[in-house]
């Protein structure tokens, strides 16, 4: 038996084996679609966290500014607090007569 003989057999059953391992388009299109369809699902999801994050942070600039006017109104009252003191603490030590 001679090598010749084989050989045409051979590269036969490589090739039929070779190709049958692609994909169809129709199958590439399919599992395309279902990436797509899951990108698009995962942008909306984004787009509204996205939202909620700008709301969530607009909602905390507001309450720092709050907070620092809420700040600035105990350092006003604390300075008044401070000066009443004061003057209970010297007309205490004043002789009454």
């Amino acid at each position: 038996m001679s090598l010749t003989k084989f050989t045409p057999a051979v590269v036969m059953v490589a090739g039929a084996l070779a190709l049958g391992g692609c994909a169809t388009k129709g199958y590439v299109n399919d599992q395309i679609a279902s990436v797509n369809q899951r990108i698009d699902g995962l942008e909306g999801r984004l787009q509204s966290t996205d939202t909620q994050v700008q709301a969530a942070q607009a909602a905390a600039q507001a309450a720092s500014g709050q907070a620092q006017q809420a700040n600035q109104r105990i350092d006003q009252l604390n300075s008044r607090v401070d000066s009443l003191e004061q003057r209970m603490t010297q007309a205490q030590r004043q002789p009454r007569n």
